[in-house]
């Protein structure tokens, strides 16, 4: 809960117990007074004291009824408080000790009179409160009426004084009031605000990153354009004029025809990036039957058994995803083919509840990873660092094992993110 909101509602505990105060407190006095003024051996006319009784407390149920209007109904507050004191004045003349339920007029005047009225209520009340004092009518002679005078002026003053302190309490009490209204009303602005601040620095993010891309890739296809692409179309060139001119030599030829086929592969690849789309091999394909078909024409072309086991449920999954671990399938085989001098290799593409693996071991000659990677950095080739780069950029990890003459194991894990749609 909020600093606003833990003022607010202490402030309207409170001012529910006083509303509670105010509306019993009258009532309590009004028994009191009556209770010790029957209970006094001093003679008192008691059907008039309990008649006075009856009608001040009937008055004071008629303002519970009013609830919480009577505040703003100003002419009506003023009848009311007319009577209160005649019937104030009645029961103290009838009885001193009704003088404890009178001290009700000091707390009605300050919240149902307004302005100099306010005063003028506290002023009526200490003047029938010094009746009490005095001990009763009775008990003022008319030699001594400046006694009640003197005494019904100190009480006036004191009420003046006290009034006067109680309405700058209430008056800060209002602006307190009011600045949790406003405070209450800049927070909502300022949340709207933050929210609204916060949705266009996403749609900023959303933009940039898009931009980012969008960047990147046109820099890649003019890069893989001007380059790989064209490099590929020369070979390919040179290597059907070699086919062309050579000799019936089967095994040359043979070479010859897989190195042709494996540049239109590549050069097809090369073009399919640069228009931003997605490996042939995966095109209507599943992932897993992506990697079996690279995995059967790589071991044709390099002559090791290599074998490709599905576990778990196989589903469509997010295009990046299916790229990635294609993508690691191809550079482990190829690694393979060129480094690992293998008689076998065993890939298994494990589905997951969250995640999905893709393992390739071969039963090689294995090498030192420090070696490897220090190569990786100082010749600036793709290698292991750019697969893990690659692993990386879709939130998966790549784990390698391998020893010099203990072949090599390396796993590829990434998100088992749906396709989108579901599909």
């Amino acid at each position: 809960m909020s600093i606003e909101a833990e003022l607010r509602e202490e402030h309207d505990r409170a001012e529910r117990r006083e509303t509670a105060v105010i509306t019993v407190l009258p009532f309590v006095l009004l028994a009191a007074s009556t209770g010790i003024t029957l209970l006094q051996p001093a003679p008192v006319h008691v059907p008039a004291a309990l008649a006075l009784t009856l009608a001040a407390a009937a008055w004071l149920i008629g303002l519970s009824l009013l609830g919480g209007a009577r505040r703003s109904r100003g002419a009506l507050m003023g009848v009311y408080y007319a009577g209160l004191t005649i019937l104030c004045a009645g029961l103290v003349a009838v009885a001193p000790w009704y003088g404890i339920f009178a001290f009700t007029g000091y707390v009605h005047a300050f919240l149902f009179l307004k302005g100099a009225w306010r005063y003028v209520g506290g002023v009526t009340t200490s003047l029938i409160m010094a009746v009490t004092y005095l001990g009763g009518l009775a008990r003022i002679s008319a030699d001594e009426w400046w006694l009640w005078a003197a005494i019904g002026l100190v009480g006036s003053v004191m009420t003046a004084t006290f009034f006067a302190f109680i309405d700058r309490t209430e008056n800060y009490g209002r602006r307190q009031r009011n600045a949790l209204a406003e405070l209450h009303e800049t927070n909502v602005k300022l949340e709207a605000a933050l929210e609204e601040n916060a949705g266009l620095h996403a749609q900023l993010l959303t933009q940039a990153r898009e931009a980012g891309v969008l960047d990147e890739r046109q820099r890649m296809a003019r890069e893989i354009h001007d380059t790989l692409a064209q490099s590929l179309a020369g070979i390919l060139t040179q290597l059907q004029a070699a086919e062309q001119t050579m000799g019936a030599g089967a095994s040359a030829r043979r070479h010859v025809h897989n190195a042709i086929d494996l540049a239109r592969e590549s050069l097809t690849e090369a073009r399919r990036t640069v228009q931003a789309v997605g490996p042939e091999v995966l095109a209507g394909s599943r992932l897993a039957d992506a990697i079996a078909d690279v995995t059967r024409r790589w071991s044709d072309a390099s002559h090791i058994d290599a074998a490709l086991t599905t576990t778990g449920d196989a589903r469509p999954l997010h295009a990046d995803i299916e790229v990635t671990l294609l993508r690691a399938a191809q550079e482990a085989l190829a690694n393979v083919a060129k480094h690992a001098n293998a008689h076998r290799v065993g890939l298994t593409l494990s589905y997951m509840e969250d995640m999905v693996t893709l393992d390739v071991r071969d039963d090689g000659e294995g090498f030192d990873l420090e070696i490897a990677r220090a190569n990786d950095s100082t010749h600036g080739g793709f290698g292991l660092a750019g697969m893990r780069q690659r692993v990386q950029r879709v939130a998966g990890q790549l784990h390698i094992e391998s020893e010099p003459g203990s072949g090599t194991a390396i796993s590829a894990s990434v998100p088992a993110i749906p396709a989108r749609g579901g599909q």
